[in-house]
């Protein structure tokens, strides 16, 4: 028997659902925005992208850096300070004069947000039970989906009754609530061991040998893949939505980030099948399903394109789920060192794929898009099949 019961299970799951919440809707509360940016700062769409790439590629960075801290300062302090101070500069941003003075504070944003995402999945790791981790793990990532959509959804309503400036203002507010929702109800570490005087050739060595072990190493790149396609969809079809034959309005075009439900739904439904039948099945699956969405997406009919960006959505979250899940399970040692690769991975491809998608809606508009994300997906099924043949733990655990 297990010697962690499930006991606060729940409790620890919630909380960190509010984390995730709080993360993703800083993170993405731009996006939704960058038509808005294009008009008030006259930029291009590529130009307009790096108000969330900017973000993303710090925090990717920001993430080796907070998970090797982790070690020595501990989980929670780490993961509550993180969301304060970035939720203070999202609300710094909402009061920016200028496109630079945005774009350094969006910067320092993803810096401070890198502790959330870097301990939290080590955390999880740590205190969960080993047969409810699939389980805690897609709750985990479910926070993070309500976050993005509530984030996106409700800047896109307010942005079109009000400003982009004052949105920016309200989602602030609402998170540095959600941090301190999230400290209360989070237990105390009852599982780590504080590690001192770790200097930085030992934080060199747990990230080599993570990145020696195939398997953590191809889901490391499923993590760039699959995140860098996602992202591109999101960040470009409501340019598309915006020119003939739709017109869609700011606060339409926010709507249809709603569509995050259904990775709620997905993000917790494949972290128990993952448990249940395996975790290389379902990691496929989600590819398959998001190539599914981006043909769907091609379509003329608006349902038709909310439906593929639909099939996106749940391809991308069961594919998350799966692999963050993964890195947990194989990473035996150092979990936080994996977790921080497996995330800068993540946001690299947020950051660079996303910031390139800008070019193919430029070259080739919404066709040349999904080329460039089907693309990224295929990667995503191909490493899923040889992850499938070469990593422990793609059968379900003996119960």
């Amino acid at each position: 028997m297990s010697e962690r019961p499930p006991a606060n299970i729940w409790r620890i799951t919630f909380a960190l659902f509010m984390a995730g919440f709080a993360t993703f809707s800083l993170i993405y509360s731009v996006q939704p925005l960058l038509s808005e940016f294009s008009r008030e700062f006259h930029l291009d769409a590529a130009a307009s992208s790096l108000a969330l790439s900017s973000t993303t590629g710090a925090l990717a960075i920001s993430i080796l850096a907070m998970g090797a801290v982790s070690e020595t300062l501990g989980r929670r302090g780490l993961m509550f300070g993180s969301m304060c101070a970035a939720a203070l500069l999202n609300l710094a941003c909402a009061v920016a004069p200028s496109w630079p003075v945005l774009l350094v504070a969006r910067g320092f944003e993803g810096l401070v947000l890198g502790g959330v995402p870097a301990t939290a999945m080590a955390y999880l790791a740590e205190e969960a039970p080993p047969d409810r981790l699939g389980l805690a793990m897609g709750l985990y990532v479910s926070g993070t989906a309500f976050g993005g959509m509530t984030g996106r959804v409700a800047m896109g309503i307010m942005a079109q009754l009000s400003s982009w400036r004052v949105a920016l203002g309200v989602v602030s507010v609402v998170d540095l609530v959600a941090a301190v929702a999230f400290v209360l109800l989070l237990p105390r570490s009852r599982h780590f061991v504080r590690r001192t005087g770790l200097s930085i050739s030992t934080h060199l060595y747990a990230w080599r040998g993570h990145l020696r072990q195939p398997g953590l190493a191809m889901l490391f790149l499923v993590a760039f893949l699959a995140m860098g396609a996602f992202v591109s969809v999101y960040n470009y079809i409501g340019f598309r939505l915006a020119q003939p034959p739709y017109r869609l309005d700011q606060g339409q075009i926010g709507l249809i980030f709603l569509i995050y439900l259904v990775g709620m739904v997905a993000s917790s439904w494949a972290g128990a099948l993952a448990d249940r039948f395996g975790r290389a099945p379902i990691l496929m699956l989600g590819a398959v399903i998001a190539l599914a969405g981006l043909a769907a997406s091609l379509a003329q009919p608006l349902p038709l394109v909310i439906l593929g960006v639909a099939g996106v959505t749940i391809g991308f979250f069961v594919a998350h789920s799966v692999a963050s899940g993964w890195v947990a399970r194989l990473a035996i040692a150092n979990r936080s060192h994996a977790s921080s690769l497996y995330l800068l991975a993540y946001y690299m491809g947020a950051s660079m794929l996303g910031s390139a998608g800008g070019w193919f809606w430029r070259w080739g508009g919404w066709e040349a898009v999904t080329g460039y994300c089907g693309g990224a997906m295929i990667g995503v099924l191909a490493l899923g099949v040889a992850i499938g043949r070469t990593a422990p733990s793609t059968r379900p655990e003996s119960r």
